[in-house]
């Protein structure tokens, strides 16, 4: 086959997901595998996409590379997928795959992403590789990487691959009304967005909520903002804090953005996901590494699109909120009942924010966040600022440290081993088990 390999990553050659597409390549140079670095050209390619036109229009297989940046793709990806989109190319039949490299954070979102936008343009895809960092200096991760390949091959001899969805409908867009604005507000809520001054139908979503909603608002128009690029992937922050990039936004967001009471985010739908200049802001919010320095604060989204056909990037939303310990105090969306969507979305932010109303986290937060722990644990060396505030905040919460519960799940064990005991006690271990319950609940009301 003729393989080309988009690698998404901003590091070009020296990205570590790319080494294992060249271990592939090595193996088996009975196919040809060219190379197209579009994360760290995509700048040359907005100016001229005709190169990977031709590439691709050549190539057999697709195969995307790339390490997952914020739930996603790294930016550049997201900008690669709309020139494809506006370049025209007819890629319908051609068979595509991926290969990521994370610490497995929310990959299974990049690789929907990723799928999702190659089945928008008539690709046959077929399921890709998530790697560990450092998968493939290990045995088990080269024969992992070795196995992934000679699936994709047999997947593609056997004409086999993910089912196209279905076509969706057209969007319904049902537009906001804007009543008059009292004025009389305090407060601080930001509201950030990319909105082109032609999006119409997101304007009239942030007008009536910021007339709706009791406090007082500022706009933060990322397509404004100068930024000099995305996140490079670098680590150079790592451990100052402070972006390579010389554009001031590190300082911008945590002094503009980040002391605010609360963050609505409002974009149109693009691609599956919010767009590549609302990527850039995110990817380059890793100013703050891993350190959920919004903890506690509510936060809300006006959503321009079906909403509720994608599944994918309803998921980000949420675990974002989750692995931050954000209250998502809801998504307003433009498919049916805008005006109503957009009120209760203002009053639930209210609520948040006088009763400072935090829930505990769910199966996305705590899950995200134990990854989190154990990786910046292990690399305590080099991630000094993450350390700091992972210790500061509590958040080592290793279960080999909690003795006094292991030892009683000892004894506890031991007592239900013994079958002579366990007809002894009946529901005496039930009981036990709701003693501390029943006591509190004497206590209330008293």
């Amino acid at each position: 086959m003729n393989i080309l390999v988009l690698n998404g990553s901003p590091k070009g050659n020296y990205s570590i997901t790319l080494q294992t597409v060249h271990y592939l390549a090595k193996l088996h140079p009975e196919h040809h595998f060219k190379v197209l670095n579009v994360g760290q050209k995509i700048k040359s390619l907005e100016k001229d996409f005709s190169p990977a036109r031709t590439a691709m229009e050549n190539a057999d297989l697709l195969l995307f590379s790339y390490p997952v940046y914020t739930f996603i793709a790294p930016c550049q990806l997201h900008r690669f997928f709309e020139l494809l989109k506006e370049s025209g190319v007819d890629l319908a039949g051609k068979y595509a795959s991926q290969i990521t490299t994370s610490k497995h954070f929310y990959d299974v979102t990049a690789h929907r992403y990723v799928q999702d936008n190659c089945q928008d343009l008539g690709m046959k895809c077929i399921p890709g590789l998530s790697a560990d960092m450092d998968d493939l200096l290990k045995e088990k991760g080269q024969k992992d990487a070795e196995d992934f390949f000679r699936f994709l091959c047999w997947s593609v001899e056997q004409d086999i691959y993910e089912p196209l969805p279905q076509a969706p409908g057209a969007i319904a867009r049902v537009p906001a009304t804007v009543p008059e604005d009292s004025g009389d507000k305090t407060g601080d809520v930001v509201i950030i967005t990319d909105c082109a001054p032609e999006d119409h139908q997101l304007q009239s979503m942030i007008d009536r909520f910021r007339a709706v909603l009791p406090r007082k608002t500022r706009i933060v128009n990322i397509r404004e903002y100068p930024f000099n690029g995305g996140c490079l992937g670098c680590f150079k922050c790592a451990v100052s804090g402070k972006c390579v990039h010389k554009d001031g936004f590190d300082d911008y967001l945590r002094s503009k953005i980040q002391t605010a009471d609360s963050i609505v985010y409002a974009f149109t739908i693009r691609d599956h996901s919010m767009g590549a200049r609302f990527k850039m802001y995110d990817d380059r919010n890793f100013c703050n590494g891993h350190r959920t320095v919004t903890i506690g604060m509510p936060v809300g989204y006006l959503i321009s699109g079906n909403f509720s056909r994608e599944q994918n990037l309803r998921t980000i939303v949420e675990a974002r909120a989750q692995v931050g310990t954000n209250f998502l105090a809801g998504v307003a969306t433009d498919e049916k009942d805008t005006d109503a969507q957009i009120d209760a979305l203002a009053r639930k932010l209210t609520y948040a924010l006088e009763h400072r109303y935090v829930p505990p986290q769910n199966f996305y937060g705590v899950g995200g966040m134990k990854i989190f722990r154990d990786l910046i644990w292990l690399m305590q060396g080099f991630m000094k600022a993450d350390h700091k505030f992972y210790k500061a905040h509590g958040q080592y919460d290793f279960p080999q440290k909690q003795w006094p519960e292991m030892l009683k799940m000892y004894a506890v064990g031991a007592l239900i081993s013994n079958p002579k005991l366990v007809a002894k006690m009946g529901n005496a271990m039930n009981e036990g088990m709701l003693a501390p319950y029943k006591a509190l609940l004497e206590k209330v009301g008293k």
